[in-house]
């Protein structure tokens, strides 16, 4: 297994992951424009294959969590908990001293996920998330990286 920054040759194979595990996927120009945009990124390859995948912005002291998923296959192994170590130990690299995050308020597995790693229940977004009903977004955060 190995961390390395994502690219945007790795794009396809993120977005096939980003399809089969989200109800509400992040589309491959998603994905594009975050890289363009000069965020951080992720990904967990065993050799070619991506396992999983973070991308996250740091701005200041500032880091949000934009995306984190691992692929089905691949659930429950403990690599989610490596992608967000390395985040959580780029964030501190690149200063950030704080990290944020949106969640689905209905996501409990990832919520648990996170509270296991420190995260904090900030506040709610009403309405956040597209959706038939739009659903809220709980914001977490996790403070002294």
């Amino acid at each position: 297994m190995d961390l390395q920054l994502a690219s945007f040759g790795d794009l396809d194979q993120i977005s096939t992951i980003e399809k089969e595990t989200n109800e509400y996927p992040w589309t491959p120009n998603n994905f594009k424009s975050s890289l363009d945009a000069g965020n951080c990124s992720i990904v967990l390859k065993d050799n070619k294959n991506i396992l999983g995948y973070a991308f996250f912005s740091v701005i200041g002291t500032d880091s949000h969590l934009l995306n984190i998923t691992v692929s089905k296959n691949y659930q429950g192994k403990g690599y989610g908990k490596k992608i967000l170590q390395k985040v959580l130990f780029q964030s501190k690299v690149l200063g950030a001293s704080i990290v944020f995050l949106e969640v689905r308020v209905s996501n409990h597995k990832a919520i648990n996920f996170y509270e296991k790693f420190g995260f904090k229940r900030d506040a709610i977004r009403y309405n956040y998330y597209d959706g038939n009903p739009k659903e809220d977004a709980l914001l977490m955060s996790k403070q002294g990286l």
